[in-house]
Parts: structure tokens; sequence; C-alpha cells
């Protein structure tokens, strides 16, 4: 366990904590509350005893019913040949995924940057994680995902929209890594946390959609960012059938099942619906012109990437300075909070990760007026 990365929020959430007033680019929230309709119905149902029982592994009918419903509706997945898991946010869906197809030593491919909760899950199971660096504009080198594969790859993991890049992967390049999985006999694991988040012309795709994926496509699914759910500990996956034993030992030895009262509050949320989701995002989207406006005044010393997905947007910096100790001075001295490039596997240079989708428009500008401010007399 040595060898597994530190997670980094905690670290930052102390320096936080240890200097009031910080405003926070860091952890990937969404500034809003979830449906209001949620407590309401919640509070009307708090003696019914089921909320208190142990239920099935892979979630209570209802909201499978709705998981399934969805998942056809919006993500084009013919459910045939497929399974349907709730879990405890997408990351327990992730560890689970790499508990079914891999053994200690087996080689799972991830794209850098990379989510650093999947890098570290896949060194905690004993895996080893073979990091491809995307291109200039953080997409997918498809050459370089099929020339990583070895006798020993089980899966290649794909997270689009992504984090940390906020890059959306287009359909054709998703299908190909999907081709590829097919052709080698290995899982394609693709993470669709930020799927409502899209704000370019190219569209969320989920490469379960695609004909022929079934039998080695598991798809990641959770209701902590567009829901604004994420203490909630609630998602899904959707895998092939043929892992149905395997999901369901993993599942029960590690959790049994998701609380019963936050699966009651998932199927709250989905019958509110996408349209609600949309509504919130409003805000986020009104907040991207002007905090990249002001990124690109900051100085040629930094290069803001502008992308199409998620809340996030990742700052190269012009220095030789260390990412983390960087990250501490913006706090300690300006007040103002990002993430270190470096734990997302980016070690060619310094870059910090910001995300804008935690704090209402206003503290958002405010943020990154501060941000400006540190970086020109910290570099």
């Amino acid at each position: 366990m040595t060898r597994v990365q530190q997670p980094v929020i905690p670290l930052i959430g102390q320096w936080i904590a240890e200097q009031p007033g910080v405003l926070s680019l860091a952890q990937g929230i969404a500034h809003y509350s979830p449906p209001s309709e949620i407590m309401t119905v919640l509070a009307d149902r708090q003696d019914d005893i089921a909320l208190h029982r142990y239920a099935a592994a892979r979630g209570i009918p209802e909201l499978l019913d709705r998981i399934e419903a969805k998942v056809q509706r919006e993500n084009a997945t013919d459910l045939t040949g497929r399974k349907i898991c709730c879990t405890a946010g997408s990351n327990m869906g992730f560890l689970n995924a790499i508990s079914c197809v891999a053994n200690v030593g087996d080689e799972i491919v991830l794209l850098t940057p990379y989510y650093f909760n999947h890098h570290m899950a896949i060194e905690i199971l004993g895996c080893q994680p073979v990091c491809i660096p995307t291109d200039a504009n953080y997409q997918i080198d498809v050459q370089r995902v099929a020339d990583a594969i070895t006798d020993r790859t089980r899966a290649v993991v794909t997270v689009s929209p992504n984090n940390p890049s906020g890059a959306v992967y287009p359909a054709n390049a998703l299908h190909e890594v999907n081709q590829i999985c097919l052709r080698e006999g290995i899982f394609h694991i693709h993470d669709e946390a930020y799927e409502y988040f899209v704000f370019g012309d190219e569209a969320h795709v989920s490469p379960s959609s695609f004909a022929d994926s079934a039998a080695h496509t598991i798809s990641l699914f959770s209701l902590s960012k567009a829901y604004a759910m994420a203490g909630w500990r609630i998602g899904y996956m959707v895998y092939p059938a043929q892992l149905e034993s395997a999901v369901h030992k993993v599942q029960d030895t590690n959790l049994i099942c998701p609380p019963i009262a936050c699966q009651r509050a998932a199927c709250i949320a989905l019958d509110v619906g996408r349209s609600w989701c949309d509504a919130q995002i409003k805000a986020i989207r009104s907040v991207r012109e002007p905090f990249f406006a002001q990124l690109r005044q900051i100085d040629d010393r930094c290069q803001v990437n502008e992308p199409a997905g998620a809340f996030y947007a990742l700052l190269t910096l012009s220095t030789a300075q260390d990412d983390l100790q960087l990250v501490k001075s913006l706090v300690r001295d300006y007040a103002v909070a990002t993430l270190p490039g470096s734990t997302f596997g980016i070690t060619e240079s310094c870059v910090l990760r910001l995300s804008y989708g935690g704090l209402q428009s206003n503290l958002v500008l405010q943020a990154v007026e501060r941000l400006t401010c540190g970086l020109r007399r910290l570099l």
C-alpha cells in the first residue's frame, strides 16, 4: 500500500480549514443543492421499516426500474446481455469493476491526465496502471492505446467528459477504443459522471450504445455531480451479464447494498429528471466565459485549456516550482485553493486543476481574481 498516493483532497481541505475565508476552486462539486423533493418525500416515509433493513446487493427494484429506463432513453443502451448494479457512487463502481475483471499483477490502461481515484484503486487492488498520454488537446491517442496493450492488460479506462481536463471525447475515438477492446478480448470501462456537463458542439456519447459492446463494456454513472448528491454516495454501473456473479460477490462483501434511504433519494432525483439538472447547470454554463476570460489575462506564463465538458480547467504554468507547494502558497497567502496536476499524473510541467462548479458565479470570479493576483506574484 505504500506506493499508493495519499488522497490530496483531505490534505488541501486541512489547509483550507486552517485559513478562514478561502475560496475553493479545488474539489469537484456542484454549488447547488439536490432537488428539494428528496427531503420532502423521505420525511413522509420516515416510518417505512424498509428504509432500515438490508436490501438486494444490486439495488431496490424501484431504483433499478428507473435506471433501466434512463440508460435506454438517454444513453441509447440496449440492456440485452447487460445488468445494472446500484453503487455507493461511481468510485465504488470502479472498484467493483476492477475487482471483477483483473487479478493481482494485471494491467489496466489509463489515459493521462487520469482521475486520481482510478489510479489509486488499481494499485490498492494489486494491479498495475499503464498510463498513456493524451494529445495536446487532452484527446485520446488511439494508436498509443492500442500499442499499450499486452497479454496482461485486462481493461482500458476512459472518462468523458473528463476529470481533470474537461475534454469531451468524440464518438469516433470512443468507438475505436471500444473496438480495440473487443478485438483484444479485454474490457472497456467508461466513467460518465459528468454526462450532463457538456457545453460545446460535441455531444456526450456512451460506449454502451455501440453495436457489439454488450459483452465487454462497463459504464459507470453517478448522481453526485448533476444532482448535487455527492454526500448521498449513490451511483450505478451497467455491465456485461457474465460478470453478474462476480459483481454480486464484490458488492455483497464490501457494502451489501447502498443505504436504502440513499436509493430512495435517487428514485426521487431520477423522477425529477434531467430537465431539473439542466436548469441548475445553466449557472455553471454562464460563468464559463468570464472565468476563462480572466484566466487568459494572467500573463504569457500561464496557458489554460478551455474544454467543452465537466467544470474543470487545467492551467499550465511556466515555472520550475513544485505544484503542491504552489497550491499551499495560494491557500496560505491568497486564500484560494486549487489542486496540483501531479495528483492526476501530470509530471512534465507545473499544472493546476481548477474547478468552477463548486461556487456561486460571483464567488467563482472572486476566486479567479485571487488566483490571478497570487500567480502574478508567485511566478
